[in-house]
């Protein structure tokens, strides 16, 4: 291997850390200037437009796969998680919001066993028990007031990301689709339900300025275009446990970069949480790892874009 090949993944990989963790950080400061759905539908707009352009370049195939499960991941993915998201960023904090959406990987289990016969390992569960924990440090319900419904949309974002990769699966098995062109096409469906949200439920008025479209350029182009692009890249010379530890960087980093731009301190008890997520996260990014020890449920691995 050339010393060029040698630095491109490692390079690439960065360059994902940073687009998708600082993606929740953009989008917060977008939703400083734009309503909430009409930040997630411009976003998907944008990302369209880019996916599209990424299609054409690399010559992939545009034809539609089946509709009803595109359309199903339309209604989870980009709907649901992008319209949830936003929603959740407007009152939660965007280190906060990240790492509750990342609670991702234990949905998955309990929906897989459900409707894929998946049934999880002990080591799984135990991951599934301590998350849990970190779930109720983070939320806190023990004290008097606290942003519940910010908190529930976020946890939200996590369950319909779960949701999509069941169906993404089932999809998988049943037909051959090129990832990429399944992407795009799920977001033309999906981005009709936001739409119609934001014609019925209006947000603030928009103020357009260079921080707004520098947001949703970043948002739009370059987390949903570039980093899915980045991601299908990378997916292709890594393993499944190693690109799943890799993935569970990027809610650290929009930790990170809330606490060093937006002044987000998370609470004791919230850091708390995090770290114990971050944990369970990592004891499934090991099982996924080691097929030996669990059975094959959908990876945290392969998140149907999202991520972010």
């Amino acid at each position: 291997m050339s010393f060029r090949a040698a630095w491109a993944y490692p390079a690439l990989l960065l360059a994902l850390w940073l687009v998708w963790g600082y993606n929740w950080v953009a989008t917060k400061i977008g939703l400083t200037w734009m309503g909430p759905l009409e930040f997630a539908t411009v976003r998907i707009v944008l990302a369209l437009g880019a996916l599209g352009a990424v299609l054409l370049f690399t010559g992939r195939p545009l034809r539609p796969p089946p509709w009803r499960p595109t359309l199903a991941l339309g209604l989870t993915q980009t709907a649901g998680f992008t319209g949830l998201s936003s929603l959740a960023l407007v009152a939660g904090g965007a280190g906060k919001v990240s790492v509750l959406a990342y609670t991702m990987p234990f949905w998955v289990l309990p929906m897989a066993w459900f409707w894929l016969g998946e049934r999880p390992s002990r080591g799984q569960w135990g991951a599934v028990g301590v998350a849990a924990l970190g779930l109720l440090a983070i939320l806190e319900p023990w004290q008097g007031k606290h942003a519940w419904l910010s908190d529930g949309l976020a946890v939200g974002c996590g369950i319909a990301w779960a949701a999509s990769a069941v169906i993404a699966k089932r999809l998988r098995a049943t037909h051959r689709v090129d990832v990429l062109s399944l992407t795009f096409w799920q977001m033309v469906w999906g981005a009709w339900p936001l739409l119609g949200l934001m014609l019925v439920f209006p947000g603030k008025p928009t103020v357009w300025n260079a921080e707004l479209v520098v947001a949703l350029g970043f948002a739009g182009i370059l987390a949903a275009g570039l980093g899915w692009l980045i991601w299908l890249v990378l997916l292709s010379r890594l393993s499944a446990g190693t690109a799943a530890l890799n993935v569970l960087i990027i809610p650290a980093v929009a930790v990170l970069a809330a606490w060093l731009q937006l002044g987000e301190r998370p609470s004791p008890f919230e850091l708390t949480g995090m770290v114990l997520i971050a944990l369970a996260l990592l004891r499934l990014a090991w099982l996924a790892g080691h097929p030996a020890a669990a059975p094959a449920a959908p990876s945290p691995a392969a998140p149907q874009r999202g991520s972010p």
